[in-house]
């Protein structure tokens, strides 16, 4: 056998070499403007990396199962549980969905028994009969409820599982711990008792609704660890051991579509977590492990082409299964406008079975160490959540940033920027504010919700949750239920290239409010093409062509619309704009445009 190495006639090529070449092809172009990206949170990411990267990461040559924990706690493959959570109204009907799921591949159950307004009691018996949780486990959602629920669980038999129990998460999005005032540290106390020995972990830290709140993966991490550390100094000040407290703690993350981020953040999250615990307990034993349940992310689910929530729940899925989550629920792609049905549950479900049992990915452990990309974005990430998680703690901790109004205004300020990324069209949803499908209608579908009450006296401002859909949703369906359809009719003329990429703007722009958008191969005319329109009774005429054109067009157009609609340039060339606007065009759109303001005015315009 030859020992000569691969590739070897190829000889080695530095950074410095790679840089030079780049700044060469560059062409005297800014390269941090070109080719580094800046992510939501701030911090930059390099357009490659090289092994030399990685040189400053203590923990890279740490095995799986290990402190920190970065790669996880299993050293022979990628376990974790399909979750099912199924929200309980009726015990018994929810314990036969419950079998039903098991009997179709789910290895846990989530049970929400939370009641509407205000928490109810229920037959924990007959909830889990005949679930055997030392096989699947059971965990429960049920607010002040919780201990009771706990102590059932465990005097039927229960086995393995948890109990959600999150005052101080709850504060955050009701406004109140459970209903009062102060931390209910003796009702997390009697949990702890409640759970010695068992294995049943019963805090829970929910960072999930941060992000669904339009938090950044930094902000949904730095907050989840400011949680996590107050129940530690709360607790152990209440004199309860750091072991127990941190043994009994598990998190629960948003998933987001944002793919390899995604999987740094759980990596970062275990790696910091682990840190954190260190500081109480110097020993850094197991209980310095983050139990982490993943769920699929609800801000970016949409109304609209709804099937497309299959492909971003799949990609989900695979950054929480690739990151090593302990658990994961994933959400039915009809979420965000009904109450989900089988069907629709099934498809979620297998979505985790077919990346288990066909995709092969509960295989390999930690299958993106190693990875330059995707370890720099665990380093980078866990630096700047520890950072605004130190900030945090300057101001007092969580309980302080909550009451000062710190924590609501940063979840604010990155709600409103994604928020209007979307409204601008710069980050893309995709059959909502792009690409839109025309011939879809969903008003008879859309179930409305009576959403989540808050406490009557909150002792915070809440942090409101948010979707990124919901504006350009109300918007179309606005027109749904107007009962009329407007058309818009794309008068193309002049430069082919430009009249069709102006015409394919003006399609995506109007289609995303459900109107009726009609495209033309292009007129010789302006007139011919205005005649065209008044034929189709177009209450929208859109004018696409080129910019060098506009000025000649302009007003043969402004003169041929006058009572036959609405006339609207495609483009806004800022050279000629006041020209344009002297011969009477008084409406454009065009890119960076606020699509939700322009349409609103539209509809107003028309009578919507």
């Amino acid at each position: 056998m030859s020992d000569k190495k691969l590739f070897s006639e190829f000889p080695p090529v530095s950074t410095g070499q790679w840089e030079e070449q780049i700044n060469i092809d560059l062409k005297g172009a800014d390269y941090e403007k070109k080719l580094v990206w800046r992510t939501n949170e701030g911090f930059a990411v390099r357009p490659y990396y090289r092994s030399e990267h990685l040189e400053e990461l203590p923990y890279l040559n740490v095995s799986p199962g290990s402190f920190p924990y970065v790669r996880g706690k299993h050293q022979d493959a990628n376990r974790w549980l399909v979750r099912q959570d199924i929200h309980v109204k009726d015990a018994v009907a929810a314990n036969a969905k419950a079998l039903e799921a098991i009997d179709r591949g789910a290895d846990s159950i989530g049970f929400d028994i939370h009641g509407k307004g205000k928490q109810k009691n229920v037959d924990v018996a007959a909830l889990t009969k005949g679930i055997n949780s030392e096989n699947h486990p059971v965990h429960f959602d049920a607010g002040v409820n919780s201990a009771a629920v706990l102590e059932n669980f465990l005097n039927n038999n229960g086995k393995r599982g948890a109990v959600f129990y999150d005052p101080l998460g709850r504060l955050a999005f009701r406004g109140s711990f459970y209903g009062q005032s102060e931390v209910p540290v003796a009702d997390l106390r009697k949990l702890l008792k409640l759970a010695e020995g068992t294995g049943v972990r019963v805090i829970g830290v929910d960072g999930a609704q941060f992000q669904n709140a339009g938090a950044t993966i930094v902000q949904e991490l730095a907050c989840a660890l400011s949680i996590g550390c107050e129940y530690l100094s709360l607790l152990t000040d209440a004199g309860e051991k750091a072991e127990d407290i941190a043994g009994n703690i598990h998190f629960k993350f948003a998933v987001g579509s944002n793919y390899f981020p995604e999987i740094a953040k759980i990596r970062a999250a275990r790696l910091l977590w682990a840190n954190l615990v260190r500081a109480y307990l110097p020993g850094a034993t197991d209980a310095a492990y983050a139990y982490i349940h993943g769920e699929t992310a609800g801000w970016n689910m949409t109304i609209y082409d709804a099937y497309v929530n299959l492909l971003r729940t799949t990609t989900e899925a695979m950054s929480a299964a690739i990151a090593g989550v302990d658990s994961l629920s994933v959400l039915p792609f009809d979420v965000a406008y009904r109450k989900s049905d089988a069907f629709s549950e099934r498809i979620a479900r297998n979505q985790q079975i077919i990346l288990r049992e066909e995709s092969y990915m509960n295989k390999t452990v930690d299958p993106s160490a190693g990875s330059y990309y995707i370890e720099n974005l665990t380093a980078s990430i866990a630096d700047n959540a520890w950072k605004l998680f130190l900030d945090i703690e300057d101001r007092g901790g969580y309980l302080s940033a909550m009451k000062t109004g710190f924590i609501q205004a940063q979840v604010k300020e990155s709600a409103d920027k994604r928020r209007a990324a979307v409204a601008s069209r710069r980050e893309t949803l995709l059959g909502t504010n792009q690409y839109a499908n025309t011939g879809e209608f969903v008003k008879n579908q859309v179930e409305e919700s009576a959403g989540h009450p808050c406490a009557p006296e909150k002792i915070v401002a809440v942090i409101e949750p948010l979707r990124l859909g919901e504006d350009f949703e109300a918007l179309r369906l606005r027109t749904e239920r107007s009962g009329r359809r407007p058309k818009v009719f794309l008068l193309t003329t002049g430069n082919p290239a430009m009249r069709k990429a102006r015409a394919g703007f003006a399609l995506n722009f109007f289609s995303t409010a459900g109107f009726e958008v009609t495209d033309n191969n292009g007129f010789a005319t302006v007139d011919e093409g205005m005649e065209a329109a008044v034929k189709a009774k177009a209450d929208i005429i859109v004018l696409c062509s080129s910019d060098d054109e506009y000025p000649a067009l302009a007003p043969q157009a402004v003169a041929a619309a006058k009572g036959k609609g609405i006339l609207v340039l495609a483009g806004y060339p800022k050279p000629i704009v006041d020209e344009l606007k002297a011969a009477g065009i008084e409406h454009f759109i065009f890119a960076g445009q606020n699509v939700i303001d322009a349409l609103s005015e539209y509809q107003k315009l028309l009578g919507i």
